[in-house]
């Protein structure tokens, strides 16, 4: 009776193929839900910029009849609309130079080096990850206004490269951390000072993690609403978030054509970020392996 029951209880059990099966199903239920999240609002933004407000009303998820394309032509003709796009764009490569630049040398600092308070001066650098610009952004303000810098792009790209140091120097320090000390020691008995083993050799075999991080503080930058807003008050420096307020705050009442402006504004940021996704997601896995 008991070796019955036992083994009952034993063909009851789910075997290892069956958990296989079933962990196989919700992970991919679960990224078909998450992916979802990400795609129909993306979908219902571009096909509702073909239509008119009164479609949009009418009958908000179906196909546009008649499509609107003008919606769309008449942003892409705007010159107001490219000159923030090359605003945003002048304004993230400048950050990204000056945050990957300097974090890399701090990285590498930080890696490579021991000295008296190391972990001390890298814990203060992590510290600025729990400082965002809403908190900082009254003696900024004050700060970049004595120094005459509202109005000006430096106003933005070096508050947002001292932003991005942090999340930066974690990344760059721990890809940095996984060189061999052998590849050092060779390069040091050729006679290659520091910063030439920095140089010639680190970067190169960091071009995973650079990527990495210029990825993010492009699209950092390219997304950032509240610093330009402060600073920024004359319309020749506005940035494409500052653009899309203030369309929706001229066309407020036309849903249709605001949405074909957000859809075209996000387009370059998508673009990008699909391009280095690899880059992106390989670097990130690279310097995971040691901290």
């Amino acid at each position: 009776m008991t070796a019955t029951v036992d083994g009952r209880r034993h063909a009851r059990r789910p075997g290892p193929r069956r958990r296989n099966v079933l962990k196989s199903v919700s992970l991919h239920t679960i990224a078909i839900v998450l992916g979802a999240v990400v795609v129909v609002p993306l979908l219902f933004g571009v096909i509702g910029g073909f239509k008119d407000t009164a479609q949009l009303s009418s009958n908000p998820f179906g196909i546009p009849s008649p499509w609107v394309p003008e919606n769309y032509t008449e942003i892409i003709f705007s010159g107001s609309f490219w000159r923030m796009v090359w605003n945003s764009m002048f304004v993230a490569l400048a950050t990204t130079a000056i945050t990957v630049g300097l974090s890399a040398m701090a990285a590498f600092v930080f890696a490579r080096f021991a000295f008296r308070g190391r972990e001390l001066w890298f814990v203060l650098f992590t510290i600025g990850l729990m400082f965002p610009f809403a908190v900082a952004i009254l003696p900024l303000f004050v700060l970049l206004r004595y120094m005459g810098l509202l109005d000006n792009p430096l106003g933005v790209i070096l508050p947002q490269a001292a932003f991005g140091l942090p999340v930066t120097i974690i990344i760059l320090r721990g890809f940095f951390r996984t060189i061999p000390r052998e590849v050092e020691e060779a390069a040091t008995i050729d006679g290659c000072s520091s910063f030439g083993f920095f140089w010639r050799i680190l970067l190169p075999m960091a071009r995973p993690a650079l990527a990495t991080v210029s990825v993010l503080a492009i699209v950092a930058s390219w997304n950032n609403f509240f610093l330009p807003l402060v600073i920024f008050n004359d319309p020749n420096w506005w940035t494409v978030p500052l653009g899309v307020q203030q369309f929706y705050g001229q066309y407020s009442s036309d849903t249709a054509r605001v949405l074909a402006y957000v859809v075209l504004a996000m387009v370059p940021a998508l673009a990008f970020y699909a391009v280095a996704e690899r880059q992106l997601i390989g670097g990130l896995t690279a310097g995971a392996t040691k901290g």
